[in-house]
């Protein structure tokens, strides 16, 4: 059997990623799900829409798991996550666009974040997932 290599460039950028990275990784997935989703919405693609969405929400509930609720910053980052899981639920019972924007554009904040996160933290190096980094 052949293999895909798109998907044996995948893989292997997987398997060599930073935690930072994977963190980055997810939140692009996230983005993607949630894109697929909005597209599908406007074509009235109901069921492609729901899977999309799901796993857009799987990806958030991953990343509500990599919190180390040792540090005070978690619960804002959980707060957060349980706001977009909610509008992720209500833009998949409602087949809105409008709230699944909302969605999509926090996850957009939080990925932004975490890029200047990695930024300021030589792309991730030194910095423990779920733990604040320092900022300049």
């Amino acid at each position: 059997m052949r293999r895909n290599p798109y998907e044996v460039y995948r893989r292997s950028q997987v398997e060599t990623a930073s935690q930072a990275e994977l963190v980055l990784m997810l939140y692009d997935g996230a983005l993607k799900f949630v894109n697929i989703a909005h597209d599908a919405i406007e074509k009235g693609e109901i069921e492609k829409a729901n899977t999309n969405i799901k796993k857009a929400d799987d990806i958030i509930v991953e990343l509500l798991s990599t919190l180390n609720h040792k540090y005070a910053v978690a619960e804002d980052f959980k707060n957060v996550y349980d706001y977009i899981r909610d509008r992720l639920l209500w833009a998949n019972m409602k087949k809105d666009n409008d709230i699944l924007k909302e969605a999509h554009d926090n996850i957009e904040i939080m990925r932004d974040t975490w890029k200047e996160v990695m930024r300021k933290t030589n792309n991730g190096q030194n910095l423990n997932v779920g733990e604040p980094a320092a900022t300049e």
